[in-house]
């Protein structure tokens, strides 16, 4: 487990008190280790060794089977992917399950990835578990923030709300595991202290040539006119897997910009992007690029709720400086 140590510490005393509750709901930014730390607490709570203080072993039967997502008694219900739906039906299935006793370890876990993305129907659905908890059954549920629940969910569960790394401790945690010193800064600044971004692009060997596509991709949109600009997106919108992505990258890139328009001394997210954010920072005056990063955060959020991409795009567009 990478950072979040008050997380893990508050976890483990909850056990070796015997105070579990029923339901957990972990939030914070994709990739910072939400699920992670849900499933290193579902093998804490059925390790074989019972070790003391929570620890988890690794090496038993069930805490293998329970980081690969295969135990019996871990149910893991989520959405089919981007843009997809958590719907009513999962939940009734998960609920049909967590009535019967445990097969073979202490507890029945459910743990609902990505909960943001559940329909109404299906969190009224989940509301009547949460109000009368089977026995021997524990809940883990994440998501982004605690504002895109219920209420009356996020009240009957212990919120732990997980928060970016410092840089230097991300950085450190990449190089213990045998990255390179450079290689390390870099993915530690691009994934803005996610362990779990940087760790998908260590492994990912095409991850810095994808980047610099989409960077590039943001340089040349800045020098084109409107007309240009819109037959542009027609092109970025035929492959809409890809737009989230690209518009986390462009987000990363505004965001330092602001950061150099205002005088900040934040770190930055682009560290080997200097020309483009002189240059960007030189031309561009501090309200329009506000302007930019917040258009960007709300056609993120928008695509979340299912807009048009390329309608969303396209009014992106119109809030985009030019060179």
């Amino acid at each position: 487990m990478i950072g979040h140590a008050w997380a893990v510490q508050l976890l483990q005393r909850y056990i070796s008190g015997g105070q579990v509750r029923h339901a957990y709901l972990f939030t914070g930014p994709d990739g910072v280790g939400k699920r992670t730390l849900a499933l290193r607490f579902a093998q804490a709570l059925c390790c074989e060794t019972r070790m003391e203080k929570g620890g988890v072993c690794g090496e038993c039967r069930t805490c293998r089977l329970m980081a690969d997502q295969m135990h019996p008694d871990l149910h893991v219900v989520e959405s089919e992917g981007a843009g997809a739906t958590l719907g009513v039906g999962q939940i009734r299935e998960l609920q049909r399950k967590l009535a019967l006793t445990p097969y073979e370890a202490h507890w029945r876990i459910a743990l609902m990835l990505r909960f943001h993305e559940a329909t109404a129907s299906a969190s009224n659905a989940l509301l009547k578990t949460l109000e009368e908890p089977a026995d021997r059954v524990v809940m883990l549920l994440t998501a982004r923030t605690a504002e895109e629940l219920l209420p009356t969910i996020v009240s009957r569960c212990e919120v732990l709300q997980l928060r970016c790394l410092p840089a230097y401790e991300l950085e450190g945690a990449l190089m213990a595991r045998g990255e390179e010193a450079e290689q390390a800064e870099l993915l530690a600044a691009i994934s803005a202290g996610r362990p779990g971004w940087a760790l998908r692009m260590a492994e990912d060997t095409e991850w810095r040539q994808r980047r610099v596509q989409r960077l590039d991709e943001l340089s040349a949109l800045l020098f084109m006119n409107r007309a240009e600009r819109f037959q542009r997106v027609e092109k970025l919108t035929k492959d809409p897997a890809s737009l989230y992505p690209m518009l986390e990258t462009w987000l990363a890139l505004w965001r330092d910009a602001a950061h150099r328009g205002l005088g900040t001394d934040a770190s930055m997210n682009n560290p080997d992007r200097h020309e483009d954010l002189k240059r960007i920072s030189s031309q561009v005056g501090i309200r329009d690029l506000l302007t930019a990063l917040r258009a960007t955060e709300r056609t993120l959020e928008a695509l979340d709720r299912n807009a048009n991409p390329q309608l969303a795009l396209e009014t992106l567009m119109l809030d985009f400086p030019r060179l």
